[in-house]
């Protein structure tokens, strides 16, 4: 069973459809990490022109699932409750397999360093317990 669905999961971060990138959070320790997951389908707006033939879910866009649960992670914080998090770096990042119609990625973010409304968090996507994509992504807190 899942710590959050989507709609509990629009009630922490802005983002909505067709940019809320993922499904549900499994696990949480706000201000530390969280453990999201996305449910891959051929049904998403990308696959139209990314490649068609040969659907494969953008690096970038794994990347912002990440971040979206790095967000959760950090404004379900009291302090932070009805703020957004911005992307401010995007350090390290290397995708190692592809991400297609029916993968399961489960997203996880860390949080290594905060000071202030900035902060930087570890990033792991897997599928299948296999790293799809990794990247230290740091963040910026506004109104």
């Amino acid at each position: 069973m899942s710590l959050y669905t989507a709609k509990e999961i629009m009630d922490i971060i802005p983002h909505r459809y067709p940019f809320l990138l993922i499904d549900t959070i499994e696990e949480l320790e706000p201000g530390v990490r969280a453990l999201g997951k996305k449910c891959v389908s051929m049904n998403e707006p990308y696959f139209q022109g990314h490649f068609p033939g040969n659907p494969v879910m953008p690096g970038v866009l794994i990347i912002e699932a990440l971040a979206q649960v790095g967000a959760v992670a950090i404004l379900s914080q009291p302090e932070w409750k009805g703020h957004t998090a911005y992307f401010a770096g995007i350090d390290k990042a290397k995708f190692r397999q592809k991400v297609m119609p029916g993968d399961v990625l489960m997203l996880e973010m860390e949080i290594i360093k905060v000071k202030g409304p900035v902060g930087v968090g570890k990033a792991t996507a897997t599928v299948n317990g296999k790293v799809a994509a990794s990247a230290e992504l740091t963040f910026a807190i506004g109104v």
